[in-house]
């Protein structure tokens, strides 16, 4: 029997820290992520079917309904806002006893880039895999929500606040998520 094709053109995406750096430790720095992603469905018509937010990466299958507008453009956009944002919040955080570090790290890896002024936070580039086929689906869905599992950080997947594996569970969890089957 062949396997189950998707309706809709998804995208698994990897999005990661420069010098895998755990920033997101801090919910601080993990609510900028959950707002970014929230204004992103809201306003610039991204669909995430599953996501994961772990210390210092995001994995996401994700789909757009705005003709127009790629995964690409959204993730650019995404990107850029976050850095700004997250590296401002580490710079006004009184309590981040690793700020003169991570400015330090995000400085230096500015200085060796020449599109880069101040700071880089993410690596270049996003890591995307078209999604052809529901098992490959069911496999990328798998590996977002076994993450914390693989790193100890939970038992179950569904205990893992910032990740869509409580939703396909049934309940609510922090983004809008399009559960599928």
């Amino acid at each position: 029997m062949p396997a189950a094709r998707l309706t809709t053109d998804l995208y698994f995406t990897t999005s990661t820290v420069v010098d895998w750096m755990d920033v997101f430790t801090r919910p601080v720095y993990k609510h900028v992520i959950v707002q970014s992603l929230t204004h992103c469905q809201e306003q610039k018509g991204l669909d995430v079917y599953a996501w994961v937010l772990m210390t210092n990466h995001l994995h996401m299958i994700v789909g757009t309904r705005e003709d127009g507008i790629s995964i690409g453009d959204i993730m650019r956009d995404f990107k850029k806002y976050t850095s700004k944002s997250i590296l401002k919040a580490i710079q006004e955080n009184k309590q981040e006893s690793r700020k003169e570090w991570m400015l330090n790290r995000f400085g230096f890896r500015a200085a060796n880039d020449r599109k880069i002024t101040n700071f880089k936070f993410w690596k270049d580039g996003n890591h995307v895999e078209t999604i052809s086929s529901y098992d490959f689906y069911r496999q990328k869905l798998d590996y977002i929500h076994m993450n914390p599992v693989r790193q100890e950080i939970v038992q179950r997947p569904e205990e893992y606040l910032y990740s869509s594996a409580r939703d396909y569970c049934g309940e609510k969890g922090l983004l809008n998520v399009l559960v599928q089957p």
